[in-house]
C-alpha cells in the first residue's frame, strides 16, 4: 500500500513537472518568430537606451581606476542609441554587426565540409556502424560527455557533434530532438567543465588575479586554479544530463514522427550497413587517418608549423585559431572518399551540388543571424548587461547573506546575468570587480569564488537566445520538427538548466563546505585578510 501510494505521488508530481514545461513551451510559442523576436528585441533596445539615455540612467564601475574601458567620471553610463551618433553608429555598422558575427562564419565554412561527409552517405553510414548492438543508456552518456570534453575546441561541439547526436538518436529509432538536446546540454550547459584546461581558463583566471589584487596587490591566480573541481564536473554534468533526457526531455518529446521533419535527413530511417558501405567506410576511415598524420606533423613536432610563431606553444597557436579550417578538411575528404566508392559523389559536380544544397538549408539561420547580430551589438553599445550586472550585484550584497547560503544566490545571480551577456569573459570581466574583492572581505578565496562563477555562468547557457550559438540548434531542431517554436527548444532545454544548477551547486557546498578539497592545484579554499 506505501508503495502504490508513493508511486503516485511520483505519478502526481511528474503530471505537475510536465504540465509547468507545457506551460513554458506554449508561452514561448506564443511569441512571434525567432527572426522576428530578434527585430523587436532590436527595436526594444533603440527606445529603452533612448529613455535611460534621456534619464541619465548610470552604476558605478568596479574596475580599477585605470582599467581598459573604465570612464574618466567611474561611471558606467547607458548610452542611448536613439540620437545622431546612435544612428550614424547604427547605419555604419549594420553590416559589419552581421558578417562579423563570430558563429556565422564558423558554423558556415565547418557545414560546407560536413555536408560532403553528410550528402555522400558517410555520416549515416558511421552513425549505423557505431550503434549496431549499443546499449542505450550508453549512447545517451556518452553523447553528453562528449559534449562536455568538446569544449576545448568548442566550434566542434557545435557546429559537428550536435547535428550528429540528432543523427544518432534517429538511427537509434529514439527521438532526433533528444540527441539534439544532449549534445546541447553537453557543449553548452556543462560549458565549464572538462577534464583539461581550455582556453575560457586562462581568460577568467586573469580577470580574476586582477579583481583579487584590489585587495591583495600580490595575488596569484593561475589558469589551473578550478581544474581540479572542473575534471569531477564533467562526471556529474554527464550523469545529470543523461538523467534528464532518459527520464524527462524523451519521455515528454514522445515518439518521434518523420512526417514533421522539413527535409529528407529527418525522414530516412536507416538500415544494416551493406558490403559496400563497410568499403566505402573502412577507405573513409584511410583517408581520415591521413589527414589526421597531416595534421599532427604541423602541430606535434616542436618545430610545427602551425604552432604559435613567438611561443612555440599549442595555446594561442594557428592550429587552434584556425580549428573550423580543420573541421571543413577533416569531413570533406573521407566524405569524398567514402562517395566515391559507394558511387554517390563521382565528380566535382557532385562535391558542389553537396555544398550548394547545404547552404540552401542555411538561409533562415543567415537571416535570423542578421537581426540577432544587430540584437547582440545595440545591447552591447548601450551597456545595459553591464548596468545589471552592477545593479544584481549591489542586491546580492545588500541581502547580508553568508556562507553557503551567499554562494548559492552568487551561482542564481550569475545565472541570471549569464541571460543578458553571454560571453564568460565578458560577464566577469564586470562583476569579478565586485564580487571577488567582497567575498574575499568575508573570507573566501578568489579561486573558490572563480569556480561558483564558473557554475553560473555554464547552466543558463542553453535556455537563452543570447548564446551565440542558439540560432543555429534552432535551425538544426527545424529539419526534425518543421514547426518548432522558440518556446519548444527553451522548453526542452528548461529541465537541464533546472537539474544542473540544482545538482553542480550541491556539489560545489559538499566539495567546499563539507569536505574542505581544493578546486584546483594550490587553491586555498579560504582567505584570511589579515594573512
Amino acid at each position: 500500500m506505501h508503495s502504490s501510494a508513493s508511486q503516485k505521488q511520483l505519478n502526481t508530481k511528474k503530471t505537475l513537472f510536465t504540465r509547468f514545461l507545457d506551460t513554458v513551451e506554449w508561452l514561448g510559442n506564443l511569441l512571434p518568430h525567432p527572426i522576428t523576436l530578434f527585430a523587436l528585441f532590436s527595436l526594444a533596445i533603440l527606445i529603452a537606451s533612448g529613455i535611460a539615455g534621456y534619464f541619465g540612467v548610470s552604476v558605478p564601475d568596479p574596475r580599477p581606476e585605470g582599467a581598459p574601458g573604465r570612464a574618466a567620471d567611474g561611471m558606467i553610463h547607458v548610452i542611448s542609441l536613439m540620437n545622431a551618433e546612435g544612428l550614424q553608429m547604427i547605419v555604419a555598422n549594420l553590416v559589419k554587426n552581421f558578417t562579423g558575427f563570430a558563429p556565422l562564419g564558423t558554423v558556415l565554412v565547418a557545414m560546407l565540409g560536413v555536408a560532403i561527409a553528410e550528402y555522400s552517405g558517410l555520416l549515416s553510414a558511421a552513425m549505423r556502424g557505431l550503434v549496431m548492438g549499443a546499449s542505450r543508456r550508453m549512447v545517451t552518456l556518452v553523447v553528453v560527455f562528449a559534449g562536455i570534453i568538446s569544449n576545448t575546441a568548442s566550434e566542434l561541439g557545435y557546429v559537428v557533434l550536435i547535428p550528429l547526436a540528432a543523427m544518432l538518436f534517429h538511427s537509434l529509432g529514439r527521438h532526433p530532438l533528444a540527441g539534439l538536446a544532449a549534445a546541447f546540454a553537453g557543449v553548452s550547459g556543462g560549458y565549464s567543465a572538462n577534464l583539461l584546461l581550455g582556453t575560457v581558463d586562462p581568460l577568467l583566471s586573469g580577470i580574476t588575479q586582477t579583481a583579487a589584487q584590489m585587495i591583495d596587490p600580490t595575488y596569484q591566480v593561475g589558469p589551473e586554479v578550478n581544474w581540479y573541481f572542473m575534471f569531477a564536473s564533467t562526471f556529474a554534468i554527464t550523469i545529470m544530463g543523461a538523467f534528464v533526457t532518459e527520464k524527462i526531455v524523451e519521455p515528454k518529446l514522445g515518439t518521434y514522427n518523420v512526417e514533421e521533419a522539413s527535409d529528407d535527413l529527418g525522414k530516412d530511417r536507416m538500415g544494416a550497413l551493406t558490403d559496400l558501405e563497410k568499403k566505402g567506410l573502412k577507405v573513409a576511415g584511410l583517408a581520415a587517418l591521413a589527414v589526421s598524420v597531416l595534421l599532427a606533423l604541423t602541430i606535434v613536432p616542436e618545430n610545427g608549423i602551425l604552432r604559435h610563431p613567438e611561443t612555440g606553444l599549442v595555446a594561442g597557436s594557428p592550429f587552434l585559431k584556425g580549428i573550423v579550417a580543420f573541421i571543413f578538411v577533416f569531413f570533406a575528404i573521407p566524405g569524398f572518399a567514402y562517395g566515391k566508392v559507394v558511387g554517390t559523389m563521382k565528380t566535382d559536380r557532385d562535391v558542389i551540388s553537396a555544398m550548394s544544397a547545404s547552404m540552401s538549408s542555411m538561409g533562415m539561420y543567415i537571416v535570423l543571424v542578421f537581426f540577432a547580430a544587430q540584437f547582440v551589438a545595440f545591447f552591447k553599445w548601450t551597456n545595459f548587461g553591464q548596468v545589471f550586472a552592477v545593479a544584481g550585484a549591489d542586491m546580492l550584497q545588500s541581502i547580508g547573506l553568508t556562507g553557503p547560503m551567499l554562494f548559492f544566490a552568487f551561482i542564481l545571480m550569475c545565472g541570471f546575468i549569464n541571460l543578458m551577456i553571454g560571453s564568460a569573459s565578458a560577464q566577469w570581466a564586470v562583476t569579478a570587480p565586485i564580487f571577488v574583492p567582497m567575498l574575499m572581505l568575508v573570507g573566501y578565496a578568489p579561486e573558490t569564488i572563480q569556480a561558483a562563477y564558473r557554475i553560473g555562468d555554464s547552466v543558463t547557457n542553453i535556455i537563452t537566445p543570447m548564446m551565440s550559438y542558439f540560432g543555429m540548434i534552432l535551425a538544426v531542431a527545424t529539419r526534425y520538427q518543421k514547426n518548432l517554436g522558440l518556446g519548444t527548444l527553451i522548453a526542452t532545454m528548461l529541465p537541464y538548466s533546472m537539474v544542473f544548477v540544482v545538482g553542480w551547486s550541491l556539489m560545489f557546498y559538499v566539495w567546499v563546505f563539507v569536505l574542505g578539497i581544493p578546486v584546483g592545484p594550490g587553491a586555498a579554499t579560504y582567505y584570511n585578510i589579515g594573512g
